[in-house]
């Protein structure tokens, strides 16, 4: 069976780590700078657009994580309430569609430097196909023929993790970015919307058998919860053009989604 490998490194800066510490790091510069730069313009989506509005928010806070990826993502306070939904869709769905402006061609240009080779020789592990990282595979080395892994280049890597965590933040559960455009939306739905959604995580992870799944569902019924506070004007709707748009983003989801993520 064919899977994407990870963290196998790049031949232009693996060399580095043969440096003395701290230059061994310079090793991982071309992951690490791909993923701050898709969390990075993700967050300032939200930021410029939530300024645009006049609403008061703070500037990007990127949590460090000492494992796996390193981050644990960015996040920005939104210190006011939206002004009415339109703006709340707005802000919300800023922060996804600038972030995957950043992850798709980094995904492409990733996958241009990435190979195919025998699965033995892989790497240390490997990502879970979403319908998008299977149609960019397809496209760049068509059908892998068993026993294969696709070796792919640290850009890759941080572009998947980029578009996972898109997804993760689609999920239309409390004041997630999902959540947030669930609201706006329809606010009479958006805690049973939530509700269904969650308990869709839970039937993923027993179909598939992936922990990852209840970890995630854990983090949102004991963090983010499902409620969510409403604009100053809950009366006026979504404009028809954002609610497509809105509609689209929730769909996202399923293009950008992994069954089985690692």
């Amino acid at each position: 069976m064919a899977t994407i490998s990870f963290f196998t490194g790049s031949e232009t800066f693996d060399a580095l780590r043969a440096l003395p510490f701290p230059g061994s790091l310079l090793s991982g510069a071309p992951f690490a700078l791909t993923l701050l730069a898709i969390l990075g313009v993700h967050e300032f989506g939200h930021y410029f657009t939530a300024r645009y509005y006049g609403a008061a928010v703070s500037l990007p806070y990127f949590i460090p994580a000492p494992v796996l990826f390193g981050t644990f993502g960015a996040v920005i306070r939104m210190r006011s309430p939206a002004r009415d939904r339109n703006s709340l869709f707005d802000i919300a769905a800023a922060g996804p569609l600038a972030g995957l402006l950043v992850a798709l061609p980094a995904l492409l240009l990733g996958l241009t430097w990435s190979r195919v080779v025998p699965a033995e020789h892989a790497g240390l592990g490997g990502f879970g196909y979403s319908l998008l990282t299977h149609l960019f595979v397809w496209w760049r080395f068509g059908d892998l023929p068993a026993g294969t892994a696709v070796m792919t280049h640290p850009i890759a890597d941080a572009a998947w993790v980029g578009c996972f965590v898109t997804a993760l933040n689609l999920f239309p559960v409390g004041q997630l970015d999902g959540g947030r455009i669930a609201y706006a939306l329809s606010s009479r739905r958006h805690r049973m919307l939530g509700i269904a959604a969650w308990t869709a995580l839970l039937a993923l992870g027993t179909l598939t058998g992936s922990g990852n799944w209840f970890i995630f569902a854990a983090m949102l019924f004991f963090v983010v919860g499902f409620d969510h506070s409403p604009p100053l004007d809950d009366l006026t709707p979504l404009t028809p053009a954002r609610r497509l748009l809105a509609i689209a983003c929730l769909a996202l989801i399923v293009l950008l989604l992994p069954p089985m993520p690692i």
